[in-house]
């Protein structure tokens, strides 16, 4: 098969096998080139094929020489269709693995589910025994619930008031108005049930039942904050709720286990391209901005730049981490510099689709998201024929 990017904007429909495998190659080697970290023995990644949690796999595999397992949903390729970009990106995260010696497992299924958490912990009983680090890097549109068997889905909508604003269209490449209306409480609600804490909850009580986190575990999940241009649509809104509650039962976490001695943080991330970010109103067009602007300056850091800064400065430095007064870890320092937000908020107000390439980077955010999906990669010869069937080494667990 020839595969070739199919779909609109952020949403393809093809992944390139080669492509994605060249993209982990080239993280691991990036890792591998780095000051060895002094991290967790075995380690879960609830979340682990693209993304936050992707690069934090690879950083503690190849950065730690971490035994893994990794949890995600994904589909596997036929002769006739691509798999998810997630799917190669695990299969050749796997690959890596073996070849260095670094154990990894995946389970293939829904990480809300009762079922996945029971087929994990089997899992980590047989494999890894206890874990000494837990990492919940969730980015779902729905949940069922697992006690309900309710179907909930999150929007994305300003809470109180409607919301007008500029944003970028992927599909038009041009700078767009739109208009948001406001989330009704059920919708609140909704969101806080897929994107909030208590899915992280029930996993870490789940392994605890089953003497299944290590005595001084650490778990950790993501959030964003941003700047106060985005507060209408991101902190204030649906999605903030979410990330309010995430934060809320990391404290929670944290004092429930004391047996165990867990620590439970939440690790506020930079603004960043991924297949999850870049559906949320009004953070494409800052992003775009935000991108350019670090990178004049000097100061740019990838995704896996992030995690392994994460993993290495914070949870196993020699000294504590550094928390902020909500008790958080902050890993966008550099976004949130006032000189950088100043220059952003500069260029956002003069922005249109004259100048979009002048104060943005429109072509590069285009690139950014096509190589998601293993596109725009240099090494790879997009006009040759590849197999879209890729396994995943260790035979995934897949629960149906």
């Amino acid at each position: 098969m020839i595969v070739q990017p199919v779909g609109r904007g952020h949403l393809l429909v093809t992944a390139h096998p080669d492509g994605c495998a060249a993209n982990v190659a080239a993280q691991v080697e990036q890792v591998r080139a780095r000051k060895r970290i002094g991290g967790p023995r075995t380690a879960l990644i609830i979340g682990s094929s693209a993304g936050l949690g992707l690069a934090t796999r690879i950083a503690c595999a190849f950065g730690a020489g971490t035994a893994t397992i990794g949890v995600c949903l994904e589909r596997s390729g036929t002769q006739r269709h691509t798999a998810t970009p997630g799917w190669y990106n695990s299969a050749a995260f796997e690959n890596l693995s073996r070849e260095h010696g670094v154990p990894a497992w995946t389970v293939v299924g829904d990480a809300f589910s009762t079922e996945t958490k029971q087929v994990t912990a089997d899992l980590a009983r047989r494999r890894t025994g206890p874990l000494d680090l837990v990492v919940y890097s969730m980015a779902a549109p729905r949940r069922r619930h697992p006690d309900t068997a309710e179907l909930h889905r999150s929007v994305l909508k300003p809470i109180g008031a409607a919301f007008e604003g500029n944003t970028f269209d992927l599909n038009t490449r041009t700078v767009r108005r739109v208009a948001l209306e406001p989330a009704t409480s059920q919708q609140i609600l909704e969101t806080i049930s897929v994107m909030g804490g208590d899915d992280w909850s029930r996993w870490i009580r789940f392994l605890a039942e089953r003497e299944l986190l290590a005595e001084h575990a650490t778990t950790v999940a993501f959030s964003y904050v941003g700047p106060e241009m985005l507060r209408p649509t991101y902190r204030d809104g649906t999605i903030g709720r979410a990330k309010e509650d995430l934060e809320a039962t990391a404290v929670r976490l944290s004092d429930a286990y004391p047996a165990i001695g867990l620590q439970a943080r939440v690790a506020v991330m930079q603004a960043m391209i991924t297949q999850s970010s870049a559906a949320i109103p009004m953070s494409g067009l800052y992003t775009l901005v935000l991108t350019k602007v670090l990178r004049e300056q000097g100061v740019y850091e990838t995704v896996l730049d992030q995690c392994y800064r994460l993993l290495a400065e914070h949870l196993y430095a020699d000294q504590a981490p550094h928390l902020d007064s909500a008790g958080r870890i902050r890993l966008d320092d550099l976004e949130l510099r006032p000189d950088i937000l100043a220059e952003v908020k500069r260029r956002l107000a003069a922005i249109d689709d004259t100048n979009l390439a002048e104060l943005g980077d429109p072509a590069e955010f285009e690139r950014e998201i096509l190589r998601l999906y293993g596109f725009e990669n240099p090494t790879v010869d997009y006009g040759a024929d590849t197999d879209p069937v890729r396994p995943i080494p260790s035979g995934p667990v897949t629960v149906v």
